[in-house]
């Protein structure tokens, strides 16, 4: 829901307003079933690609204000990536910790041929 909450929120410094009834706060902590984390989690990426494919090849270099210095709309637009990588990666390490494979590897180990 962090991650979620990340990107409907921060598409609006690009110029992409998060969606109608989106409120930030409180948003992280509003579910923890699994059905809707994944749908909000998939839903804020469709909304990040919106936003992406909306803007202008110019309107990349535009400053803005970030954090109490200047920043660009495509520095804002790789901070959204490299946040939303972050968690992957962090994701990644607790579910091998745990013991869970990653589907993406399940699914490769599958169709590896057996080794014997």
């Amino acid at each position: 829901m962090h991650v979620s909450a990340a990107n409907f929120n921060l598409s609006k410094l690009v110029g992409t307003p998060p969606p109608a009834g989106f409120d930030v706060k409180g948003f992280e902590k509003s579910t923890t079933d699994k059905a809707k984390v994944v749908a909000a989690l998939k839903e804020s990426f469709v909304h990040g690609k919106k936003a992406i494919t909306g803007m202008n090849d110019a309107d990349l270099e535009k400053s803005l204000d970030w954090f109490g210095g200047k920043n660009t709309q495509r520095g804002i637009l790789l901070f959204i990536v490299r946040h939303a990588s972050e968690h992957l990666g962090q994701s990644i390490a607790y579910a091998r910790f745990a013991g869970i494979t990653p589907p993406w590897t399940e699914d490769m180990q599958k169709k590896q041929p057996e080794k014997k």
